[in-house]
């Protein structure tokens, strides 16, 4: 990776950090497939005309959509679906560790069915920064009970999914990264249309307040819209085992936000789960061990 797709992961990692403050505004009165739907649905409204205005057009083909749809499914609506459902089991620090394990999923999945090489900096960094992720949000994430295996596995599930999305990219990385985030984002949108109205019947929800209508916004057009540009930027540049990294800095940003916006406490634990991570980002850009060894 170049020194601009390390920072593109920083920014990344900022945006997609601010999911879990936008989420906690938004939850007590938005129904969670209603704020999938608003998630996707207000991000695709958004850069689909941004496609037209810089002299992009949106793919033709039943081909290229085709990609796409699988592509939505397997990054948006599958593990969306598995996460709110997995979450309502077990506590959210317990899920942030289970969604970490992403990067070590998508080396994996790239391995048997990409035969890509494993090599033994990629392995060490990832499971350094699954270790860094776990003494981040500390010994209270591990709290579990038999009740909710069934959470756990739904996490995983979601994290597995990310994996098989990262190599199904592979076959998306020639379309303009703007062109990608608004067709996903759009077929998402179009497929949990029919989801939210049977699962939430938005329709006769209450209209929401002031600060949850700018959660959404938030939500969508920061923590989705320009997310996903930057998101198939650093695809397109660095590879899918690459941009999948930003699952380990998601939870050191969100732990920041949270100090800086929130006026949370900055525990000791989490100071050490960061610099474990930092670590392990280290050991998979192999830059600096390089230049020690010489």
């Amino acid at each position: 990776m170049r020194s601009q797709d390390w920072l593109l992961l920083a920014i990344l990692s900022v945006l997609w950090g601010a999911t879990y403050f936008f989420i906690a505004v938004a939850q007590p009165e938005v129904p969670p497939f209603t704020l999938v739907l608003g998630r996707v649905g207000i991000a695709a409204l958004v850069l689909v005309p941004l496609v037209f205005l810089l002299g992009h057009r949106l793919p033709a083909g039943r081909e290229v959509w085709g990609l796409f749809v699988v592509q939505a499914m397997i990054n948006n609506i599958i593990p969306f679906t598995l996460m709110v459902y997995g979450q309502q089991r077990i506590a959210s620090g317990l899920a942030a560790v289970l969604n970490a394990t992403t990067p070590l999923f998508t080396l994996i999945v790239a391995r048997l069915f990409a035969g890509d090489p494993l090599t033994f900096n990629k392995l060490l960094g990832v499971l350094l920064g699954v270790a860094g992720v776990a003494m981040l949000m500390g010994p209270e994430a591990l709290v579990a009970n038999a009740s909710s295996v069934i959470g756990m596995l739904c996490l995983l599930g979601g994290a597995l999914s990310y994996g098989f999305s990262a190599q199904w990219m592979r076959r998306l990385r020639h379309i303009p990264p703007l062109v990608s985030s608004a067709t996903q984002l759009t077929c998402s949108a179009a497929m949990l249309l029919p989801i939210a109205a049977l699962a939430d019947r938005f329709w006769l929800l209450p209209a929401p307040s002031a600060p949850v209508v700018g959660a959404v916004l938030g939500l969508a057009v920061f923590s989705t819209a320009l997310a996903y540009i930057v998101f198939f930027r650093i695809n397109a540049t660095a590879g899918p085992s690459n941009v999948m990294l930003v699952t380990l800095l998601v939870p050191v940003t969100a732990t920041a936000l949270g100090v800086l916006v929130l006026g949370e406490d900055l525990k000791l634990n989490q100071i050490a789960g960061a610099l474990v991570i930092a670590s392990g980002l280290i050991v998979i850009d192999g830059r600096l061990l390089a230049r020690f060894r010489r």
